[in-house]
């Protein structure tokens, strides 16, 4: 009788080790699947470089509104990069992209974990349309509602702060 109780001991004591290590090997097989199926959202500490200036000019063209430094996106790589990945952006401070024909433009905020005033220009440097504060990560299409051949990125409320409009005009240098 002894021995089949020691058997039978050690019988549940296998069994018991066996659904540990098999619980715990379904958890992190799981676990990593979870994982992995999670897209990467990291933040990035990426400086901003200063490569020129932009001013905002009232309609008429003659008064200077406010004058910002700029980085520029004015390839097919730094305009899909835009401000996407930053902590933040200095407030006096944007991104201007140029791009090589005048059309309806159209951005949107995946990965740009900043809110954003987007300034969507003409080819004669006229405002043609602003959306202000942007959603940070949302995969929304903000476009221009006439042909834009620029497009600037300040800081959320900066157009409000600023009194900047849409008919209002940009002056840049690099």
């Amino acid at each position: 009788m002894n021995w089949k109780k020691k058997n039978r001991m050690s019988l549940i004591l296998v069994i018991l080790a066996i659904a540990l290590v098999g619980g715990a090997l379904i958890y992190f097989l799981n676990r990593d699947k979870q994982d992995a199926a999670e897209p990467v959202t990291e933040r990035l500490d990426i400086p901003f470089r200063k490569q020129g200036s932009l001013a905002f000019l009232s309609a008429a063209g003659n008064d200077t509104i406010s004058v910002i430094d700029i980085e520029v996106a004015d390839n097919n790589q730094r305009r899909a990069r835009g401000l996407m990945y930053r902590n933040s952006l200095p407030a006096e401070a944007g991104m201007l992209f140029i791009f090589d024909v005048e059309e309806i433009q159209g951005f949107w905020m995946k990965n740009t974990y900043i809110p954003l005033d987007m300034l969507f220009v003409n080819a004669s440097k006229e405002i043609v349309t602003i959306h202000a504060n942007t959603t940070p990560m949302r995969e929304w299409n903000y476009a221009s509602t006439q042909p834009a051949l620029y497009v600037v990125e300040v800081n959320a409320g900066y157009c409000a702060q600023n009194n900047i409009s849409e008919g209002d005009k940009i002056v840049f240098e690099r």
